[in-house]
């Protein structure tokens, strides 16, 4: 069912022992606005779980329709942080270049639910991006939204 449920793409990144890790996400929420946090799940069996269960800043940034290519980089392959579409932003967070926006934030806490976990974090920095159209995972692939009509 969730595969009919449309999701926004980001990526996860952390500094961990001095390297860079991250990896493609889409279920990264708003959790509250006073204080601005967010929360997003992950497998633990994921080969970036131990960075993210052992950081203590994380940064989210929010994908735009040009940043697809890059959603792949970071969803299929092992070289994510290869060239210089990155730099080591607040904390010592890989910051991605050319997104829509990203947040550097704090982890508040991890929550285990058997082979998953979900991360809450306080914002403590971003930056917005150039105006952009969402990108969109649904149905197993990339899309972006479509403007209807609406008639109250």
């Amino acid at each position: 069912m969730f595969r009919r449920h449309a999701a926004g793409v980001a990526i996860i990144t952390v500094n961990y022992k001095g390297e860079p890790f991250g990896f493609t996400a889409t279920s990264v929420a708003s959790l509250s606005a006073e204080p601005p946090r967010f929360t997003f799940n992950m497998a633990r069996s994921s080969s970036s779980w131990p960075a993210i269960a052992n950081s203590t800043f994380i940064g989210v940034h929010m994908l735009g329709l040009e940043n697809q290519q890059l959603a792949d980089r970071f969803a299929r392959t092992r070289n994510r942080f290869d060239g210089d579409h990155w730099e080591e932003g607040p904390e010592g967070v890989p910051v991605l270049k050319d997104v829509a926006g990203w947040l550097i934030g704090k982890v508040q806490m991890r929550l285990s639910f058997e082979n998953n976990a979900v991360v809450v974090v306080e914002v403590v920095g971003g930056q917005v991006g150039e105006p952009a159209a969402p990108l969109l995972y649904h149905a197993g692939g990339y899309g972006q939204p479509v403007p209807v009509d609406y008639v109250i």
